[in-house]
């Protein structure tokens, strides 16, 4: 068994790294947080310089990482303009691929992912969006909230019921997919402000008044969308937990920092302080370690949900965790530094794509089905 990474994804994630600190320095990513303005510019600039490549799975994660390592919040701006892409690439028609991903990937369009519903977010089979098949076309009433790329995305792949809302026997066979691009009539979204962290991105409600769309832009079959989401995220969770990493490592390179300063000027450090750092710095290595074990089986086509949902939601807490600890540790200095940005940053990584406790509901119920991680 080998933990070593191939020299061409080393190459590749040092690229992404350089190229990381040279783009997103303290004062642009300080500025996109305060003013809550998506980088576009940022975005093409990453796409033309091959900093962005979904071509290989392991580059993907291992580059979200990087970027996060050094920024969370345009670290993730710059990847989610492909989010959703994998439902397409999976279940989309050859149609819809041509005409909606082709446009992603050269930089031309922005894609997002409407699932969550006011009511909530965790209970996917619960959402209440509404599309009727009428002829040739549906027609899609609701609301989403909390959507990435919201106000920006020209398309969404959104999760709709397409069966009766009070037939319980069709609450999880009932959902479809569709794609709904913004400039169809009846299409409205909100931007959402004041947000704790993650500011550089883009996120808003959708409101959709009978919006019609196309029945060619049903991806795959109907009736079979809450199963495409829920594979959906049971391979963005890998990348999530890459986002997790990435903050951790981030606050843990701020923070030896720190420490470090301290020694060279001749101030005391602390028993208590270095105990705390080598716990950060354990917690990092275990984190990614699992991530890398569950990404072996999710990019060779052997998806393990339980270490997928282990390696989400103990990276997303190991964020948190260490965002914390080295607010303890570096006290006022860490208040007035991007340490700060990091600790609003982690918060997020504990909810979106799965909260730790769907997360951990999901890993029993595997466990007790007898599932034994191998």
């Amino acid at each position: 068994m080998d933990f070593d990474l191939s020299e061409e994804l080393k190459q590749y994630g040092k690229k992404v790294r350089e190229f990381s600190l040279k783009e997103f320095s303290n004062k642009v990513a300080s500025i996109y947080d305060i003013q809550e303005q998506y980088p576009d510019e940022l975005r093409i600039k990453a796409l033309k310089e091959g900093i962005i490549d979904f071509s290989n799975p392991w580059k993907t994660m291992i580059g979200i990482e990087e970027m996060c390592r050094v920024d969370p919040g345009l670290g993730i701006s710059v990847t989610v303009p492909f989010f959703g892409a994998e439902v397409l690439m999976l279940h989309g028609s050859d149609h819809l691929k041509e005409k909606y991903l082709g446009k992603v990937a050269a930089g031309e369009k922005i894609m997002g992912l409407g699932v969550t519903e006011p009511g909530g977010g965790s209970d996917v089979a619960g959402l209440k969006t509404v599309a009727r098949k009428e002829g040739n076309k549906y027609v899609v009433n609701g609301s989403k909230m909390f959507i990435t790329n919201g106000t920006i995305a020209d398309f969404f792949v959104m999760l709709v019921r397409t069966a009766h809302p009070d037939d319980p026997a069709k609450r999880h066979r009932g959902l479809s997919v569709l794609v709904v691009e913004r400039n169809f009539k009846g299409f409205d979204s909100n931007k959402l402000t004041g947000k704790l962290g993650v500011r550089a991105t883009n996120t808003a409600e959708l409101i959709l008044n009978n919006v019609e769309v196309p029945a060619e832009n049903l991806v795959g079959d109907e009736g079979k969308g809450f199963y495409y989401i829920m594979e959906f995220f049971n391979i963005s969770r890998i990348f999530v937990a890459a986002q997790s990493i990435g903050i951790a490592q981030g606050v843990l390179d701020r923070t030896t920092d720190f420490l470090k300063n301290l020694e060279k000027n001749g101030d005391y450090v602390g028993e208590e302080r270095k105990f705390k750092l080598a716990e950060m710095a354990t917690r990092v290595e275990a984190s990614r370690l699992l991530m890398y074990k569950a990404a072996s089986f999710l990019f060779n086509y052997n998806p393990n949900p339980t270490l997928t949902s282990m390696a989400k939601g103990y990276a997303s807490e190991t964020a948190s965790f260490a965002a914390e600890t080295a607010m303890e540790i570096t006290g006022q200095t860490g208040l007035n530094s991007e340490i700060e940005r990091f600790f609003r940053d982690s918060k997020i990584m504990e909810i979106w794509e799965g909260t730790s406790e769907v997360e951990k509901i999901v890993i029993s119920r595997m466990i007790l089905k007898g599932d034994k991680n191998e």
